[in-house]
């Protein structure tokens, strides 16, 4: 792959999860790959074809981790309710989100599988990295990725993105994740484009060899 590579085709796709399992485990057994952005930025989309590629790979989405009362608060639980078990190559249980009726539901298992998504805002954070063993960044700007987002969900979540907005331009001041991230993720208008991220020149090499 060179140093910039059009992801427009299937096989590209697949060609970028090969690069994925070779990665050396980063959690327990478990290559844990970060798909980090802006809200509204294509994350999850993206996260659904690049696990597609990957046969199935499980994905975790973030919004089942976090709440109304923990946007960006949630780390804790998540190393106990994830991290922890996949680190002994145990099945992970957590407990998802209903970010209509406000609770968390019953458990849910995460079985250890060669690679899993984590996908989600803040899926690069500082306390996680030590985990991953690599992490893409959807790179729209955040204004735009705010735009889309707010489109996506419509003047129901107004009082939400209301909310939200400041709460992420506070987290990613005090703990970016795109300057560690391996790679950049640029969707384009047919398939999407991946290159070097800021970290890419260390860790990031295995990607792009």
């Amino acid at each position: 792959m060179t140093a910039s590579a059009l992801l427009s085709t299937g096989s590209a796709i697949l060609d970028l999860a090969a690069r994925l399992r070779r990665l050396p485990p980063s959690c327990g057994p478990v290559r844990l790959i970060g798909v980090d952005g802006h809200a509204g930025s294509g994350k999850s989309t993206f996260a659904g074809r690049l696990a597609a590629g990957l046969g199935g790979a499980p994905v975790l989405h973030l919004d089942d981790i976090a709440s109304h009362d923990e946007l960006f608060d949630w780390t804790g639980r998540l190393l106990r309710q994830v991290i922890e078990p996949l680190r002994h190559g145990e099945t992970a249980h957590y407990t998802p989100y209903d970010w209509r009726t406000r609770r968390f539901g019953a458990p849910r298992p995460l079985p250890p599988a060669p690679v899993i998504l984590v996908e989600g805002v803040g899926a690069g954070r500082a306390a996680l990295r030590p985990h991953l063993a690599g992490l893409l960044w959807m790179d729209v700007p955040r204004e735009r990725a705010w735009e889309r987002g707010r489109a996506r969900d419509g003047a129901e979540q107004r009082t939400f993105w209301e909310g939200w907005i400041p709460a992420e331009r506070r987290h990613f001041a005090e703990d970016p994740s795109r300057p560690f991230a391996h790679l950049l993720v640029r969707q384009r208008e047919q398939g999407y484009e991946v290159l070097p991220g800021p970290a890419g020149t260390s860790t990031g090499a295995h990607f792009l060899t």
